[in-house]
């Protein structure tokens, strides 16, 4: 199992506030993902099967359109929608990929979820530990917004302090910058290929 984030982004302003851990919506996201998660790694099998099956998981964790277009950063208000189209189709892709490739065997991890729900203004964080036998715990939070009535995640921060979102806006800036939309759609589906970021 691999999980590749890159660049760091301080992660503050956090009001913790006490929720019923049990029954809030935003932490029952986060299981589904996390139980999606367990699953692919102990079924092992090959990036294809493993992407199969992780992708309508994926589907109703994330809200992939909304963190495609925070990822994308100001450029997305000038971009065509059938390249805002694109851009989400593959940013799913590459998301996908992701997860298929680096949660990729299982020995013995497992999720622990914080019982307490913290607030961001609208917003819920959900922090999780994800366990592994001899091995250091790594620090998962999830930042999740309640859209159409669910609670979808649109940020992941590993170690609490590193943004994917911010990650990938400073890295897709370039590439928009060089090639617009369409070559960012490349560089993407070139991300999903190798399967990591």
């Amino acid at each position: 199992m691999r999980i590749p984030f890159a660049a760091a982004l301080p992660f503050a302003l956090i009001a913790a506030v006490p929720a019923q851990a049990q029954t809030d919506p935003a932490r029952t996201a986060v299981q589904g993902l996390d139980d999606g998660l367990l699953a692919i790694m102990k079924a092992k099998g090959t990036v294809k099967s493993r992407a199969a099956s992780i992708a309508p998981v994926i589907d109703r964790a994330f809200d992939l359109s909304l963190m495609t277009r925070l990822a994308v950063g100001p450029a997305w208000t000038t971009t065509a929608p059938a390249d805002q189209q694109a851009l989400v189709a593959a940013f799913r892709r590459m998301t996908i990929a992701q997860y298929a490739t680096n949660f990729d065997d299982w020995s013995g991890e497992r999720f622990v979820i914080a019982d307490r729900i913290e607030a961001r203004g609208g917003d819920k964080l959900v922090r999780t530990t994800l366990a592994a036998p001899g091995k250091a715990d790594i620090a998962i939070s999830y930042r999740l917004r309640q859209i159409g009535g669910a609670w979808k995640i649109i940020d992941v921060f590993y170690r609490n302090s590193i943004s994917q979102v911010a990650t990938r806006r400073s890295d897709f800036a370039s590439v928009l910058a060089r090639g617009g939309a369409k070559a960012l759609v490349a560089h993407l589906d070139s991300l999903a290929a190798k399967g990591s970021f």
